[in-house]
């Protein structure tokens, strides 16, 4: 069976980041004519002087249509207009590009009255080659020059490249977090009880890390214990080797050459337990097998290849010999009592056999949260084509392998109808620590979540936060006779449930796990990006050599980008020029989601 042709890559690579194949042998635009003379700086090919926008074209819906070549050079097809959005709360309407039949069948599980599609950023550069798996970006060095070359911390952002280009309200934005600043400070069509991305996210870690407090450490069999975190500091039991040993095959020698080889049948071996090799005399060999006690007196090992016996019985080296070579010497790895990982350590494979070589059969480690899925709609199938007005779940297959990866266990997954009976009574019987429903969090007739969550008491810790997709995901703390319990709620449209899993759901399933938290990471951005007037903004991008590209379909119905995306960018309200430093959140089948740039 044969692979995709590497041409099925490109193409679909083209399609999701909107970027044409550039024409062999030209120069300047996709289809062969030279580039302008002068650029803006806004994206590849943009005119110093924009030309005329062309007349509105009546709409779907019976209004007008912005042609995509009004807005920037990479424009944003069908995305929020931070000057003319009426109200910033709705979702944008679907962008040329998207078929606006499309963006209402789309959205899985939406909540209710809410549809639209955001066909996200548009790049008109030609891309790297495609490759079969995402390739990270290196990290910036501390002393970084002035032209961007890949990922780095925050605290390392070289200077912007181009300052004067840059209008004041930019520049200020650059010099703080995209959230910063005071909670009342609002734009005028916000929500009062929504708060700032980052807001919500320290949030949400503060309650995973004060609830992770109240749960016990359980001992887990070595072959159980990976993907979990450690919950103790893991100390050597012994010595590592516990005893000196041959590195290789060869012969122990004591002293000088020539070696007169002792006859001892097969030599010293590995694992003959009980046993203690005879002492080596000066100017003695012995054969000796890899991982087999050296025996006393003896100053190096010779490798098999290295050295040669005469008939008398005398062995020649056939290069110098220096006094400990291919010997492992006891302790030469750890000390008994030294700290081999430090708690909160994720328990890899690698984790495991070190634990093991030290010694441990078990390991203490926090148990993974265990979590149940309430996926809600009367409209949703769970197999078969869309039909009739019902549309397909696309979360219910979706948020389970999710949550895996975060280390959760999930016990259940239940497709509830649009009742608030049904849903008070799934609340109320769920055991797990966890519970994360899609969908119902809306202020429409049929999103009983809310509502729901205020006749049983819970406690609103988030209630709607300042982000696009997703702003009206909450989370509440439950306290049911068995046990306190989070809910975490997501908008019912696919990608504003993501946006969810990143900003709520991720940073309380860390701090819940034992896990630290990771280390920020930020990455150039190739293309503009449009954001909102007040809202962070999450866009998934593919990660190309050193840039973030931002990709196309980044509507909250939509999963066409995030499918084909290796991380996150979060985008700052008001967006950011091309070449602009974003914080990355990392995917959880990123190359790098284990402990470098991971949410």
């Amino acid at each position: 069976m044969t692979g995709p042709h590497p041409d099925d890559h490109l193409a679909l690579y083209e399609a999701v980041t909107d970027t044409p194949r550039r024409t062999t042998g030209t120069t300047g635009t996709t289809d062969g004519r030279p580039a302008p003379a002068h650029h803006t700086g806004q994206g590849p090919g943009a005119p110093e002087t924009p030309p005329d926008p062309p007349p509105a074209s009546p709409g779907p819906g019976g209004g007008t249509e912005e042609s995509s070549a009004t807005g920037p050079a990479t424009a944003d097809a069908g995305r929020v207009d931070p000057d003319t959005d009426p109200d910033p709360d709705t979702d944008p309407d679907p962008g040329p590009d998207t078929d606006p039949a499309l963006a209402e069948t789309g959205s899985v599980g939406a909540d209710k009255g809410r549809t639209g599609t955001d066909a996200g950023p548009v790049s008109t550069e030609v891309p790297a080659p495609p490759h079969s798996g995402p390739r990270r970006p290196a990290r910036h060095p501390a002393q970084a020059p002035a032209r961007h070359t890949g990922r780095q911390r925050p605290d390392q952002q070289p200077p912007d490249p181009r300052p004067d280009q840059q209008p004041p309200d930019q520049r200020q934005l650059d010099q703080q977090r995209p959230d910063q600043g005071q909670l009342d400070q609002r734009h005028p069509g916000q929500h009062p009880g929504h708060v700032p991305w980052t807001v919500a996210r320290d949030r949400a870690a503060a309650a995973g890390a004060a609830a992770r407090r109240t749960r016990p450490v359980v001992r887990a069999p070595l072959h159980t214990a990976t993907g979990v975190a450690l919950a103790h500091p893991l100390t050597a039991l012994t010595d590592l080797p516990s005893f000196d040993t041959s590195a290789m095959d060869g012969w122990a020698v004591s002293g000088p050459a020539p070696w007169t080889v002792r006859e001892t049948g097969a030599g010293v071996l590995a694992g003959t337990a009980g046993t203690t090799p005879a002492p080596l005399t000066d100017g003695e060999a012995v054969r000796i097998a890899t991982g087999a006690r050296v025996p006393k007196d003896a100053t190096a090992v010779v490798r098999t290849e290295h050295a040669h016996a005469d008939r008398h019985g005398q062995l020649y080296p056939s290069r110098e010999v220096q006094p400990g070579q291919d010997i492992r010497a006891r302790g030469q790895e750890c000390r008994e009592g030294d700290l081999l990982m430090p708690a909160a350590t994720l328990v890899t494979p690698a984790v495991v056999g070190l634990a093991a070589a030290a010694g441990y059969d078990t390991l203490t480690v926090v148990p993974r949260p265990t979590a149940d899925i309430l996926v809600l709609g009367d409209e949703l199938l769970d197999e078969g084509l869309p039909h009739d007005g019902l549309i397909r779940d696309a979360l219910g297959p979706l948020l389970p392998p999710w949550l895996h990866a975060l280390g959760v266990e999930v016990a259940a997954v239940r497709q509830l109808r649009d009742d608030a009976a049904t849903l008070h009574d799934a609340l109320t019987a769920s055991t797990a620590d966890l519970i994360i429903s899609t969908g119902g969090t809306a202020a429409g007739p049929a999103d009983h979540v809310r509502p729901t969550l205020d006749r049983l008491g819970a406690e609103l810790l988030v209630d709607g936060v300042r982000v696009r997709p997703g702003h009206p995901m909450l989370l509440a703390r439950l306290t049911t006779s068995r046990h306190p319990a989070y809910l975490v709620g997501l908008p019912g449209n696919p990608l504003a449930a993501v946006s969810g899993l990143l900003t709520l759901a991720e940073p309380l399933i860390r701090a819940l796990a034992g896990r630290p938290a990771p280390e920020p990471c930020t990455a150039p951005v190739r293309d503009a990006v449009t954001g909102h007037p007040s809202d962070t903004r999450l866009v998934p991008v593919s990660l190309r050599a050193d840039e973030a590209v931002p990709l196309r379909y980044s509507g909250p119905a939509m999963l066409r980008g995030i499918a084909a995306a290796d991380a996150i960018a979060v985008v700052p309200p008001g967006g950011v020029r091309a070449g602009h430093e974003l914080e990355i959140l990392d995917l959880p089948w990123s190359l790098s989601a284990v402990g470098v740039c991971s949410t």
